[in-house]
């Protein structure tokens, strides 16, 4: 039988950095509250109804479908704020180490 970690395929923290593409999005797009993206999502469902109250029954789908896509926004969004994408935190000593997420 092979050792246990020569199967273990899990990234640990600090192991893989993001790219600078996927840094700048994440600075710029963490200043958003996380409630503007609840209240897109709203908004998408409340114009989603208004278009299906008005028979234009395609372009309600449409946009009720941005609902879904919105919540996951917020929800990356508050990742990133809580734990950002590459964390690390200095300890006692000045040293930097690997936050544990």
């Amino acid at each position: 039988m092979s050792n246990l970690t020569d199967q273990d395929h899990r990234v640990v923290p600090g192991q893989v950095k993001e790219d600078q593409v996927t840094s700048y999005i994440e600075k710029h797009t963490s200043q958003l509250p996380s409630s503007f993206y609840l209240g897109v999502a709203g908004i998408s469902v409340a114009a989603s109804l208004v278009l299906k109250l008005t028979g234009r029954d395609r372009d309600a789908q449409f946009v009720g479908q941005w609902v879904a896509p919105f919540l996951l926004f917020g929800i990356y969004n508050k990742l990133v704020k809580q734990h950002g994408s590459d964390a690390q935190v200095h300890d006692r000593n000045g040293e930097q180490e690997l936050r544990a997420a």
